[in-house]
């Protein structure tokens, strides 16, 4: 079996590529140039036909018309990683078998990881990167993540998953792309992105910051 994520600079890639190195699932990572346009050319356009990292080839499934599944967008690789590889509905010995649930509770999980994964890729994303929706719906948002990050416990389940991954992903961006934005009305936010920056996984897949 063969993961092979595509990735580039300053690319969605590193929120799959922070999950699959929290998990210690094995993969291969392939950095495409987006200033010579490699995302552009046939080869990875045959993967992804819209140009976009990432994107993700998994060999231990068909795809419908045959080859390996190829899939893009970030939030849908963490749920098919979470799902597949990572164990968080059914069991799975590669996160340690932490879900022991029925079929019933899965699909709850399920959905409750793709509620947080949407919420991340779209509604955050655009609170954070549109700047009229940065001034209106930022500090609602926050105050909102303020109160469900307090405690320190996954966003689903009793272990860190995809929900977390993407959230905090997100959260982690503040310091570096809005450092003028002051963040101590959310102690709760701030003390997550610290316990973000300090994960060594999120090191080896960011970069330390």
């Amino acid at each position: 079996m063969t993961l092979t994520l595509y990735g580039g600079a300053r690319t969605r890639a590193s929120m799959p590529r922070w999950y699959l190195e929290e998990k210690g699932i094995p993969y291969r990572l392939v950095e495409l140039d987006l200033q010579t346009g490699e995302h552009r050319q046939p080869a990875f356009t045959a993967i992804n036909p819209f140009g976009k990292l990432p994107a993700l080839e998994d060999d231990s499934l068909e795809a419908p018309g045959g080859g390996p599944l190829r899939l893009f967008e970030s939030g849908a690789i963490l749920l098919h990683l979470a799902e597949r590889h990572g164990g968080e509905f059914s069991g799975d010995r590669l996160s340690g078998g932490q879900f022991s649930g029925g079929p019933d509770e899965a699909a709850a999980r399920r959905s409750l990881v793709a509620q947080w994964l949407l919420f991340a890729n779209a509604t955050l994303a655009v609170a954070l990167f549109v700047p009229s929706n940065r001034e209106r719906e930022f500090p609602r948002l926050m105050d909102v993540l303020n109160e469900q990050l307090a405690g320190g416990r996954p966003l689903v389940g009793e272990a860190w998953g995809a929900a977390d991954c993407a959230v905090q992903a997100y959260l982690a961006y503040l310091p570096v792309f809005f450092p003028q934005i002051d963040l101590s009305p959310w102690p709760h936010v701030q003390a997550t992105i610290a316990a973000v920056q300090a994960r060594p996984a999120y090191q080896r897949a960011i970069g330390p910051r």
